[in-house]
């Protein structure tokens, strides 16, 4: 699935293993998304500008057809300084390129409508 490759690499750090379970990594790679936007929400509570839990959050809303609510959480991350993230697959890519990835996703998913 094309949609839940970008979500496990959304933002992601791929160490430590703790970040990874803060960043929703471990529940959104097994399919529970009601966990992940759990820890997430939790996450975002303590560290509202964290780009990683931005994403991944946005990741969630997305996959739960709240288009909206994904939406402006990538606009948050836009608005911010771009930081370099480590993917789950070991590569970096810029928060802005991931929140661009996540947005173009959003207008496929509206198109197909």
């Amino acid at each position: 699935m094309r949609i839940c490759s970008l979500l496990v690499v959304a933002g992601l750090l791929a160490t430590p293993a703790l970040a990874k379970d803060r960043s929703g990594y471990t529940a959104i790679a097994a399919g529970n998304l009601s966990q992940a936007e759990a820890t997430l929400s939790a996450e975002r509570a303590i560290y509202p500008r964290r780009p990683e839990v931005l994403l991944n959050l946005a990741a969630v809303y997305a996959r739960t057809n709240r288009n909206s609510q994904a939406r402006a959480l990538y606009d948050d991350v836009l608005a911010a300084q771009p930081v370099a993230l480590e993917l789950a697959d070991g590569g970096t890519m810029s928060s802005h390129d991931v929140a661009q990835r996540g947005l173009s996703r959003l207008g496929e998913t509206l198109a197909a409508r």
